[in-house]
C-alpha cells in the first residue's frame, strides 16, 4: 500500500525517476544550450540553492537541501524544512547547523531563527553572516496547473541534484470573496524527490521564480524475492511529491515575524538569483 513519507527517511531515494541532471557542486555549471527553457531557468536559480548538514560528535548526522531567498543587511536567510533542523535525541550536545553553498566554497554557520510545527507548517526559515546568491520568493498566484517546474535538492547529502516535472494538483485557500485573488495552500508535483531533498527549491519553467518549497512525497513498496533473501525499497509515486507554496510561506514569514523578507511588491516580477560576493568562510 502506498505511504506517506517525510523526507528525513531513507525511503524511495534509491530510485528518483525524472532526473534529468546531476550537477556537483564542485565542478560549476556549464552553459545552456540556446533555446533549452529548462536549462537556462537551472542556470538562473542554480547559485542559490544550497546543501544543509548537521554535525555533531565531529560526523554528519543528518543531510538535507535549502534554498537562499533574501538578504537583511550582510546577513542571507535560507528557507528550508522544520524537521530537518529539529534536534534528535541522540545526539551528542554541540551539534552544529551548516550551509554549503551552491558554488563548493567552504560551509557557514546558521542559525534557526524560525521553526514551524510539522505537519501543519514544515518550514524553517536559517540566517547566515554571509552574503549568497538569492532568488526571491515568487507572487502568490504565480503557478498554474501543468506549468513546468523544476526542483534542486540533494539526495543523500551529495551534489545538487535537478528534477523536472508539472504543477500536477493545487489546492487553494478560501477566499472571502469572489474578487479576492487566489492563493495557494498546497500543491503537488510529479517530479520525483529523493532522500535528502527535504527544503528544496520548486521554480517555474522558463521564469525562474521561486514558487515553493519541497516538504515530502509518497512512495511505494516494491518487493522481490522469498523469504530470507526477499528484499524491498520504496519507489517515489509519480503526482506525489507535496510542495509547500509561496502563499504558505509568506503566510508563515509573516506569523514569525519576518514578512520584511518576501514583501508581495517586492516579488511579483522577481526573476532568478541576485548575485552576491563569495561567502565568508568559517
Amino acid at each position: 500500500m502506498p505511504r506517506y513519507r517525510l523526507l528525513s527517511s531513507l525511503g524511495g531515494a534509491a530510485l528518483v525517476a525524472g532526473l534529468f541532471l546531476l550537477a556537483s557542486p564542485l565542478l560549476g555549471l556549464s552553459s545552456p544550450r540556446a533555446g533549452n527553457p529548462r536549462a537556462e531557468t537551472v542556470h538562473k536559480v542554480f547559485p542559490s540553492a544550497v546543501r544543509l548538514q548537521i554535525v555533531a560528535g565531529g560526523n554528519v548526522v543528518r543531510s538535507a537541501s535549502g534554498i537562499a531567498f533574501a538578504h537583511d543587511g550582510g546577513r542571507t536567510y535560507v528557507l528550508t524544512n522544520a524537521h530537518v533542523v529539529e534536534p534528535a535525541r541522540e545526539w551528542p550536545e554541540g551539534a552544529e547547523l551548516r550551509v554549503l553553498p551552491s558554488d563548493g566554497s567552504a560551509g557557514v554557520a546558521a542559525t534557526v531563527v524560525a521553526r514551524g510545527r510539522v505537519p501543519e507548517a514544515d518550514l524553517a526559515v536559517l540566517e547566515v553572516a554571509a552574503k549568497l546568491p538569492v532568488t526571491p520568493l515568487a507572487g502568490d498566484d504565480l503557478l498554474e496547473l501543468g506549468d513546468d517546474l523544476v526542483v534542486i535538492g540533494a539526495p543523500f547529502g551529495k551534489g545538487l541534484s535537478v528534477a523536472a516535472g508539472i504543477v500536477s494538483q493545487v489546492e487553494y485557500e478560501l477566499a472571502e470573496n469572489a474578487a479576492a485573488p487566489r492563493r495557494a495552500r498546497a500543491l503537488k508535483t510529479d517530479a520525483a524527490i529523493g532522500y535528502g531533498s527535504s527544503g528544496g527549491g520548486v521554480f517555474d519553467v522558463p521564469g525562474g521564480h521561486l514558487i515553493g518549497l519541497v516538504e515530502g512525497y509518497r512512495t511505494a513498496r516494491v518487493a522481490f524475492g522469498k523469504d530470507e533473501e526477499q528484499y524491498a525499497f520504496d519507489v517515489p509515486m509519480p503526482g506525489e511529491t507535496f510542495v509547500a507554496p509561496a502563499a504558505k510561506i509568506r503566510r508563515f514569514l509573516v506569523e514569525k515575524g519576518l514578512g520584511r523578507l518576501a514583501p508581495p511588491e517586492a516579488v511579483a516580477g522577481a526573476q532568478g538569483p541576485v548575485a552576491t560576493p563569495a561567502a565568508k568562510q568559517f
